[in-house]
């Protein structure tokens, strides 16, 4: 009864503890990385981590001069075509080593004489396209200069481009020597990588050399599985790389991860002259990839979408 009349403003009084200091917990174990067991571990194992760069690594160096000798047959045909294949079995046994399954959905590639046009988010974009598409890219000048990439980029026979606007024309001229020699190209509009939650405007100077490709192909990228589940937007930073993130600590972080899935899927091919407006062809290219990639992010059922020009 006498918890019944208190008053209530005396209720609200923590009671008095009868122990004076607080407990407090002795480690038994030693300190450190090797023994804090107990610690936070968000992102998996190193030694898998570790483990997997080594065998990258090492594939690249034994491909190398490999791809070196067969770059010496000319021409895209014969025994010239061994430099386009290989560099395509190479980027399928990368993506294999740093544990990235794939999955490529809708039409076929268009082939020879090509302009890919996908969306940017990471530089893993160039493993996974480069697994699907037998296609040279066209790079950032600054990639050039990377130690080891810039060697791979240029046994993978890259454009490299720069912001100078004194070489536009020259760089421009390279890539329609390439589709005239039979080459495809695998082109990024946006100009940047994204943080993959959305596609960023393309921008329709980057088409200025469409009208020499045989055809233009869309293509929609998204990293859409993560420990075998379907990727949410919180786990898109695990894959984008853009603004002043570090490759190497990025890489790290990707390869400590299992389960990861790449999609592709590739849109209906068209003809450049179908569209000869280089505005509208942007415009419709932007709207099929932005499409594309919004139903994989979403993980809806796709399909290969056609290029028609905006209404």
């Amino acid at each position: 009864m006498d918890t019944a009349i208190r008053d209530p403003a005396q209720a609200l009084k923590p009671r008095r503890l009868r122990r004076r200091s607080p407990l407090r917990f002795r480690r038994i174990a030693p300190v450190g990385a090797v023994f804090d067991v107990m610690g936070d571990r968000p992102f998996g194992g190193r030694v898998r981590a570790v483990r997997r760069i080594l065998f990258a690594l090492l594939w690249t160096v034994l491909a190398i001069p490999v791809q070196a000798v067969l770059l010496l047959f000319p021409g895209t045909t014969g025994l010239g075509r061994g430099k386009v294949a290989f560099a395509r079995v190479y980027w399928r046994v990368m993506l294999f080593l740093i544990g990235v399954r794939l999955q490529v959905v809708g039409a076929r590639p268009a082939g020879a004489r090509t302009l890919y046009l996908p969306n940017h988010t990471s530089w893993l974009d160039i493993l996974v396209l480069g697994g699907v598409l037998e296609a040279c890219f066209v790079s950032k000048g600054e990639v050039e200069k990377w130690p080891l990439i810039g060697i791979v980029a240029k046994l993978g026979r890259s454009v490299f481009v720069s912001r100078s606007r004194g070489r536009t024309g020259t760089e421009a001229k390279e890539m329609r020597e390439r589709f005239a020699a039979g080459d495809s190209l695998v082109l990024f509009p946006e100009g940047t990588s994204s943080d993959g939650s959305r596609v960023l405007p393309f921008r329709s100077s980057f088409l200025a050399v469409a009208d020499a490709a045989a055809q233009v192909q869309p293509v929609s990228v998204v990293y859409d599985r993560l420990g075998g589940l379907p990727a949410c937007r919180r786990d898109r930073p695990l894959f984008a790389w853009y603004g002043d993130m570090d490759i190497g600590s990025h890489a790290w972080r990707l390869t400590r991860r299992a389960g990861v899935r790449a999609t592709v899927l590739l849109h209906e091919p068209l003809p450049p002259s179908a569209i000869p407006d280089r505005k509208a062809l942007t415009a419709a290219v932007e709207r099929v990839v932005a499409e594309g990639a919004a139903a994989m992010r979403q993980n809806r059922t796709v399909a290969a979408l056609s290029l028609t020009p905006a209404a």
